[in-house]
Order: structure tokens, then sequence, then C-alpha cells
């Protein structure tokens, strides 16, 4: 009795909502509609959360590896600049002034990161020129465009001297002058130099070439004379312009006395110019204080300073305080700066090291390529070890460049031979056959038969 009520009761529910309102039973299919989208919805957020957590680490390599593109691109702009400006200063030296005039006014177009000193010497060589009117224009650039530059007070002092010879010739004696102070300069060297130092601080302040003025600090670094150790000491903590006082720091370098170490450990931690910073670290290489330098790399809180002291000691051959420092360091680019330091202290047990295990892929290509600069012997079989044992195909690129670099054609040919991959094999045998090679040669007319 009881089913038969319930069947029923089913056959009237259903004629009353087969007779219910359009909008309710609209209602209740877009419900039904809802759950099933909701349901592909939930799906479909799953499986877009399982790709990004996936991709996720693909994301960060590929940021890591933008920055460190970046970070290149800035150290070439860097290097060119430098090259530019060595370039102009060597033009001076010879008195080659229509070249240091274009290697400056490049320097003063792009705004390069010495552009005051570029605008200064530009004026120096300008006028040398008999172009007095472009000279001018040039200090008045400088002066109105870095008004607090250290190169402001030499401007203004060329600018009275241009200004005095306007309309004028220059002589050639003033460039035999010159020549004869450098000799006078070289002969008080192995003299008296004591006596000479009143005339030594006024050629600074003069308006010499570099070539007189750099020949003068280092006749006072030579010297045992209070006097002249007071005035290198003043140009060295910034009391002349930039090149200068990086010059004065070079010389302290040379003299690796305990007194002058001091001197330049005062400088730097007074200092906020990095380029200063960065001059000090080279001369703290030159004395052997490897452990000012290691202090610098620890303790330093710019990446670019840490990276140039990791630089010195690797160039002291601090190999075990080098790799040290690579464990404890977590900034990409100066674990970067420290492979290359692993690279120039001939390390290449902790480089294969990087290279099979760093968690960062662009960190082991680097390290591949060290490997590969340092020739065959003690790293060849090593790289063909990586080759074999990696994976990834990036990393077995780079080991394929490396070898390449080492022009070891027999071992890769030894790899094309049993490479399966298609894209691996097609890069071993491009980089074949730009070798001239006889094992090269052969495989390339293997491949021909």
């Amino acid at each position: 009795m009881e089913s038969v009520m319930t069947r029923a009761w089913f056959a009237a529910a259903s004629v009353i909502l087969a007779l219910a309102s359009p909008s309710i039973v609209a209602a209740g299919q877009a419900a039904v509609l809802l759950d099933a989208r909701g349901d592909r919805a939930a799906v479909l957020l799953e499986e877009q959360t399982r790709t990004r957590e996936q991709t996720e680490p693909e994301r960060a390599e590929r940021a890591r590896e933008r920055a460190e593109r970046e970070r290149e691109r800035a150290e070439q702009s860097r290097d060119r600049f430098d090259n530019l400006y060595e370039q102009g200063q060597e033009a001076i030296e010879r008195a080659q002034w229509p070249q240091a005039v274009e290697r400056f006014t490049a320097l003063v177009s792009a705004k390069a990161p010495r552009a005051d000193a570029a605008l200064y010497w530009r004026a120096y060589s300008l006028d040398k020129l008999n172009r007095q009117a472009e000279a001018l224009t040039s200090v008045a650039d400088l002066l109105k465009t870095y008004p607090s530059s250290r190169w402001a007070a030499d401007a203004r002092a060329l600018e009275i001297q241009v200004r005095q010879r306007a309309g004028q010739p220059v002589s050639p004696e003033v460039q035999a002058d010159e020549e004869l102070k450098l000799f006078a300069i070289q002969g008080l060297q192995h003299q008296d130099p004591e006596q000479a130092i009143p005339m030594l601080e006024k050629l600074l302040q003069g308006n010499s070439s570099p070539r007189l003025k750099e020949r003068t600090l280092f006749v006072l670094a030579q010297s045992n004379a209070p006097r002249a150790r007071q005035v290198l000491t003043t140009v060295a903590r910034g009391g002349a312009n930039p090149d200068l006082q990086l010059k004065a720091i070079q010389y302290i370098g040379m003299n690796g006395s305990q007194p002058n170490r001091e001197l330049l450990g005062e400088i730097y931690a007074s200092s906020a110019d990095i380029d200063v910073k960065r001059q000090i670290l080279r001369s703290y290489m030159m004395s052997g204080a490897r452990e000012r330098v290691l202090a610098a790399a620890t303790s330093e809180k710019s990446p670019e300073l840490r990276g140039e002291a990791v630089r010195q000691l690797g160039m002291m051959g601090a190999r075990d305080e080098v790799w040290q420092l690579y464990q404890k360091e977590s900034d990409p680019e100066v674990k970067d700066r420290i492979i290359q330091a692993l690279f120039m202290g001939g390390d290449t047990t902790h480089l294969i090291e990087v290279a099979n295990s760093d968690a960062t892929m662009a960190l082991r290509r680097r390290a591949i390529q060290s490997l590969g600069m340092m020739g065959q012997r003690g790293s060849a079989d090593a790289i063909l070890n990586i080759y074999n044992r990696q994976t990834d195909p990036e990393l077995k690129g780079a080991a394929i460049d490396a070898l390449f670099i080492q022009q070891n054609a027999e071992a890769l040919v030894a790899l094309a031979r049993k490479e399966t991959n298609r894209d691996l094999k097609a890069r071993l045998v491009q980089k074949l056959s730009l070798m001239r090679s006889p094992a090269a040669r052969d495989y390339m007319l293997e491949l021909l038969k």
C-alpha cells in the first residue's frame, strides 16, 4: 500500500512540476548547468594551478637569465666607455688631438659615467687644435651640466688659459717645454725630489697633460719626504680631479707598506665612490693585502664591489677563500663573479662541482664555459663527463660550446657519433664544420658518404 502511495505521490509531483511556471523550470535547469560549469571551472583552475606550479621554476630561471643578460650588457657598456676614455687619454699623450676630441665627444654624446671628465679633456684637446671657441663651449657645458663636478675647478682654470690664448697660435715650444719637464722630473726622481716638491705641487695644480701630472705623482710616491707623502695623501683622499685620485691610490698601493695599507683602508671606509673603492681593492691586490680584500668580499654591501673583491682574490690565488664565499653568497651576480675568480685561480675542481650541482642553471652554464676556457689539459675529460651525465639540453649545449672553445675536435666527433638527439647532433656537426682539424674534416667526409 505504501509503495503505491509513494508512486502516486511522485506522479502528482511530476504533474505539478510540469504545470509549474517556466521560470521555475528554467531555474532548475540553470542550477544544473551552473553545477556542471562549476565542475568544469574547478577542473580548469586545478589544471592552471598545476601548470603554474610546473612553470614557476622555469619563470624564475628565465628571470635570472634576463637579469644576467642585463648585467652583462651593463658591464659591456661600462667596459666600452672605459676603453674609449683610455683611448682618449692615450691620444692626448701622443698629441693626437683630433683622435682625442673624437673619443671624448663620443663619451659626452653617450652621457657616459665620466662625461664630465670627457668634457674637460675635449676642451683641453680643442684648445690644442686652436679651436678655442669650441673649447670654451665644452667648458661651459661642463660647468652647466655638472656644476658640482670635481672637474669644475680644473675647468675654470682651463677656461682662463683658453681665453688668454684666444686668437693666438699655440707655439710649438709649448709641447717641447712639456717634454723637457718630463725629462727634468725623471731626473729629479733619481736625485733630490724633496727640493722640487713645491714645483711638483704647482705642476699638479696647473693645466699640464695627464702624462705630466701622472709622472709628477709617481715622483712624489717615490719620495720619503713628509711633504711628498702629504701631497700624495691629499690627492688620494680626493684633493684633485678623479683621474689623479685614482692614480695616486694606485701609486700608494705599489708600495705595500703597513702605513700605506692603513691609509687606503681609511680612504675606503670614508668614500662612497665605487670607482675609488674598486681602485683600492686593486691596490690591495698589488700589495698582497689578502685579508683586506677578503674582508671587503665578505662584508661589502654593494654587490658590484663584492664581485670586484672576489675577482681580486681569484687573481691572488685564494682558492679556498673564494670557494667559501661562493657557498655563502646568495646574489646570483656575485656568484657569477666568484665563478670568474675560480677560473682565474685555476680551480677546476670547484668549477666542476658548480657545473654538476648548482641549483641555478645559468651559473652551471657559466661554470662549463669557464672550464672550456681553461684548455684541454685537466678540463676536457670533466666537460665530457658533464655532457654524459646531464640530461638538460642547455647544459649539454654548453658542454659542446666549451669543447669547441678548446678546439677539441676529437671529443666532439666522439660525441656526434653516439648522439641520438637530432638537435644536439646538429649542433655538434655545426661546430665541427667550423673547425680546421683533420678529425673534423674526416668526420665531415664520413657524413657525406
